[in-house]
């Protein structure tokens, strides 16, 4: 069976297709042509087997003949994703959306971009194929959207984008494609650096315009990271934050909310407008907090903030980042002061922030650090059926070494 069928006369880029697709499991079939057929049955009745899971347009076919070609093959075959190679503009934008094409993609486009456009159309189409229909166990949660996690501390420098970005990273591993971090700290977001991004667009653009109102536009704002993970980074100037208001953000995540399985949410340090917007719409809330007195209290304070405004999401995860014996404090004298147990331990390590200034966090290197094996950890608690667990309660005491 061919996989994906690509129709184009640019050998160019057939060539960079088929190299993306080569890492893939089935194959690639081209058809050398500048012209498409009146219907797709005149391309699938010159395959053999299944039909194929994704149809590449162009480049160098007439774009009104593609998108009339995606629209007829999206009513007879829905279970078959298209993705349209040529430059964007609103109008066609807006066309593609209306025919039910799956992805635009430049035709300068690379190898690895290519890819990453494949993956994702190979799992709409998988997702059509069962009927969209969620197993049991997510029924529920699916019909709400994804999971929206807000990662937070009332303090700053005490890990946060550190974790939110290794958060993600794990997700990606076992959710290809379907997890997307979002850098809320509007004014001095360090999700770009901390994952060694230079994004094209930023949550700036990301809250106007045609993207604000269609979910297709969005994704093309998104920056995609080698892990199989999407990124909106923040603001390029700290004066940006005064144009994005408090419901443009919750108005943001609710589409993500609508497009991917996790939706985490970088936040700012404090209780701010956005980071309340953000906790209005959080199915998670994971607390970092950093093995000191002001950071402690400072968490204390916040929860009992959230507590009184109805603002704590329903699963609440506990980080104690930077932990050490010699602090002169004890894992007991953190619980008793925040009033919770804490969920997860990361030891103090130098391997973190090496890997904060490479960019890479240390769950994409495969790191067996202490702080690695917490970090896991934390991701675990993600995983379905994880509250479900016999042998696990809900808030599992840490180990401090």
């Amino acid at each position: 069976m061919s996989r994906f069928v690509i129709i184009t006369p640019d050998m160019a880029f057939e060539q960079r297709a088929r190299q993306a697709a080569a890492g893939m499991s089935g194959s690639l079939h081209h058809f050398n042509a500048d012209y498409l057929p009146n219907t797709p049955g005149d391309v699938l009745g010159q395959l053999v087997g299944e039909p194929p899971e994704v149809f590449l347009l162009g480049p160098g076919l007439p774009p009104e003949d593609a998108v009339k070609f995606a629209a007829i093959l999206d009513l007879q075959y829905p279970e078959i994703s298209v993705v349209l190679v040529e430059d964007q503009t609103p109008e066609l934008v807006l066309q593609a959306m209306r025919a039910g094409i799956r992805d635009l993609i430049s035709a300068e486009a690379d190898a690895d971009t290519i890819k990453v456009l494949l993956e994702r159309a190979s799992l709409a189409a998988a997702g059509r194929r069962r009927g969209l229909a969620p197993s049991a166990s997510e029924e529920s949660e699916h019909r709400q959207g994804g999971r929206i996690v807000a990662v937070l501390s009332p303090k700053g420098g005490v890990g946060k984008t550190t974790v939110a970005t290794n958060l993600v990273v794990g997700l990606g591993q076992s959710y290809p494609m379907s997890v997307v971090l979002v850098d809320l700290d509007l004014q001095f977001g360090d999700v770009a650096s901390g994952l060694m991004i230079e994004p094209q667009h930023t949550i700036t653009d990301a809250v106007v315009g045609a993207a604000s109102q269609d979910s297709m536009v969005l994704k093309t704002y998104l920056s995609v990271h080698p892990t199989n993970i999407y990124t909106l980074c923040a603001p390029r100037n700290p004066v940006e934050m005064d144009r994005i208001s408090a419901e443009q953000v919750k108005h943001l995540l609710k589409q993500l909310q609508q497009e991917f399985q996790f939706v985490v949410v970088d936040t700012a340090p404090g209780l701010g407008e956005h980071v309340l917007a953000t906790l209005e719409l959080a199915t998670d809330a994971v607390w970092i907090c950093g093995m000191d007195v002001p950071s402690i209290r400072g968490l204390r304070t916040g929860i009992e903030i959230l507590s009184e405004l109805d603002l704590l999401p329903p699963r609440r995860h506990v980080v104690l980042n930077m932990a050490d014996r010699r602090s002169g404090l004890t894992l007991t004298d953190v619980e008793a002061t925040i009033g919770a147990p804490v969920d997860v331990v990361l030891p103090r390590s130098r391997a973190l922030p090496f890997s904060t200034n490479k960019g890479i966090p240390v769950l994409q290197d495969g790191s067996h650090d202490p702080a690695a094996r917490g970090l896991r950890q934390l991701v675990d608690r993600f995983k379905p059926g994880w509250e479900l667990r016999p042998h696990k309660r809900l808030h599992r005491r840490a180990v401090l070494q």
